[in-house]
């Protein structure tokens, strides 16, 4: 099986990719990690040419004839906010190349229900079972973290607040769970440690105070923003003193947020609210007047939303479709396949 390699994307999931704000390159590397865990090599398996277990998906290739040409469709099985489309384009093709065409049904962003088609895929058998499992992965990971964002950004709706993210991300994952959130309506903190700076508790601890932190990071790199952790509504007071540009105030309450807000605004200093957030205070918290609520959950915790590949052996069906769609098939005949 040749390896995966970013030459191997068509111009259309290459474009998808950047226009979606992915680097076309890191998306194969996170592709290739996924692949190389299902797919170790030969000499992890055996030896090149035996067809020992470790160089193919054992299983389709035992089942599956080589000839075997299909197509399916990935299908929603709960209602959710889709995201990853490009990402699976890229899996199907870095394994298939030319020989997958993947057509999207609906867009990163977009609200689907249970049945909803969000994408066909048409190609050698085999490799659509080879593939669908890391192609699943990634898309139902990312649609639930668009669709846990989407239910924060709809509970805080009209208050002028915004939803953002952390970096509490999985390892290796952070360009497209962050992504996934902006499909969600969320926006994203820092994308890394150099982005900016957010001064921590240990941070004020280690310098000797708020203002000293906020003097030493200023200092040492003028132009980055700084984000100040505080923890009281005097710590507030100190940071916005200190210039701050934002400041995230932690596990404070609904009264002290007001508090904040009243020092920080008039200031032109934005707070985040950050720590013991839930949807069901959400609307509460936000309407204090804070900039942002800060949730990690989003991506840290977020559940996988339900998605399946279903070959269909030659009926046509819609599974939501707009009129006009393409049906799912496959030839010769065989049962319906669903990968778990």
């Amino acid at each position: 099986m040749t390896a995966p390699t970013p030459a191997r994307l068509s111009p259309a999931t290459r474009s998808a990719l950047v226009a979606a704000g992915l680097d076309p390159d890191a998306v194969v590397a996170v592709i290739a990690r996924a692949f190389a865990e299902d797919l170790p090599s030969w000499e992890a398996g055996g030896t090149a040419g035996t067809g020992a277990v470790g160089a193919v998906d054992a299983t389709s290739a035992a089942t599956v004839d080589a000839a075997l040409v299909g197509h399916g469709a990935l299908v929603s099985r709960a209602a959710g906010t889709v995201a990853g489309l490009p990402v699976v384009a890229a899996v199907f093709e870095c394994l298939l190349g030319l020989a997958v065409t993947v057509t999207p049904l609906a867009q990163d962003g977009d609200a689907i229900r249970p049945g909803d088609a969000v994408a066909t895929v048409s190609g050698p058998v085999r490799g659509l079972l080879t593939a669908e499992r890391t192609a699943l992965n990634l898309l139902c990971h990312l649609s639930g973290v668009a669709t846990l964002t989407r239910a924060w950004v709809d509970a805080v709706a009209g208050t002028g607040a915004a939803i953002r993210d952390t970096r509490k991300t999985l390892p290796g994952l952070r360009a497209l769970e962050k992504y996934a959130v902006r499909q969600g309506g969320g926006v994203n903190h820092r994308m890394s440690l150099t982005d900016a700076a957010l001064i921590k508790d240990n941070h004020v601890v280690a310098a000797g105070g708020v203002a000293a932190a906020f003097a030493a990071v200023r200092n040492r790199f003028p132009d980055l923003p700084v984000e100040v952790e505080c923890d009281t509504v005097d710590q507030v007071v100190e940071a916005v003193g200190a210039g701050a540009d934002l400041i995230l105030c932690d596990n404070m309450s609904e009264a002290d947020l007001r508090a904040c807000v009243a020092v920080a605004r008039p200031a032109g200093v934005r707070l985040e609210a950050s720590g013991g957030l839930t949807l069901q205070v959400a609307a509460d918290v936000a309407a204090t007047g804070v900039d942002y609520l800060a949730v990690g959950g989003l991506t840290h915790s977020a559940p996988a939303l339900d998605l399946g590949l279903d070959l269909d052996p030659g009926r046509p069906a819609d599974h939501g479709r707009p009129a006009g769609s393409a049906g799912v098939g496959l030839a010769p005949a065989g049962p319906i396949v669903e990968e778990s």
